[in-house]
């Protein structure tokens, strides 16, 4: 088994998977369906499916979409956007997501209590999207607002492990889809502030970028998506996955086993 869990992190886009740069520009990568079945093929552990309208646009879930996806999924998913109310939840672990990922917006915090406090902290997960302010200070963004928030960070990562999620997933807005690394000052600081595990998401470029990020900070997941969905200088769509032996290698060579 690996220490640190490598999961693709696909976004929905008007019932299509695209890919996104800066949270700008989405690229449609394929089928909801088609991707999963070639993950399925390459027995990947586990999957993150974000919708990307249903936030920002105020959209209701598509429990129908969702209840496609898990027909087809053989591997645990995690599912964020557009959750308003508890119901919301009962329905998609009625459907088979095995976790929640709600965004840390004010309005969300009392459902998100009410969420583990109902479910348990292991199926429900906060999701923070960060991005650097004009004098380098790291600061929580909003999507659906496109916005910087004038919050310390710190504080507000504090006030979400108060909540008592199982994990938290953390977004680097400057880094989505830019494949040119992790920004590890970013995770280094987080991880090692709170107890609460961190999925990190936002640069990954080639196995290396795995790599720099688990030897120099305390996330326990690693999530991406451009390295699992392009390929080559084009960025030509390919859906790819390391085989095991390779992560397992990776892991090997930090000596963290």
């Amino acid at each position: 088994m690996l220490r640190h869990r490598i999961i693709p992190v696909l976004l929905l886009h008007e019932e299509g998977l695209v890919k996104t740069k800066q949270f700008k520009s989405p690229v449609y990568i394929g089928d909801p369906i088609n991707v999963i079945n070639i993950f399925n093929d390459k027995e990947v552990d586990e999957l993150i499916f974000l919708d990307i309208d249903a936030t920002k646009r105020n959209l209701p879930i598509n429990f129908d979409l969702i209840e496609d996806i898990a027909s087809e999924c053989f591997m645990p998913f995690a599912y964020g956007g557009g959750i308003k109310h508890i119901e919301d939840i009962e329905r998609l672990f009625y459907l088979g997501v095995e976790k929640v990922i709600i965004n840390t917006s004010l309005k969300n915090k009392e459902l998100i209590k009410e969420a583990v406090r109902k479910f348990g902290s292991q199926s429900i997960v906060a999701s923070i999207d960060v991005k650097r302010s004009s004098n380098g200070e790291y600061r929580v963004y909003s999507h659906k607002d496109r916005q910087m928030l004038n919050i310390n960070i710190q504080k507000y990562l504090k006030e979400i492990e108060q909540m008592s999620v199982g994990e938290i997933f953390v977004n680097d807005v400057d880094n989505d889809g830019i494949m040119q690394g992790y920004d590890i000052d970013l995770f280094e600081k987080i991880s090692s502030h709170i107890k609460i595990p961190i999925i990190a998401c936002g640069g990954a470029g080639n196995l290396n970028d795995l790599k720099k990020i688990i030897e120099n900070s305390e996330v326990s997941a690693i999530g991406a998506g451009s390295i699992f969905v392009f390929y080559g200088i084009h960025n030509a769509v390919l859906i790819t996955y390391p085989k095991y032996e390779e992560l397992k290698l990776l892991e090997k060579q930090i000596g963290r086993i």
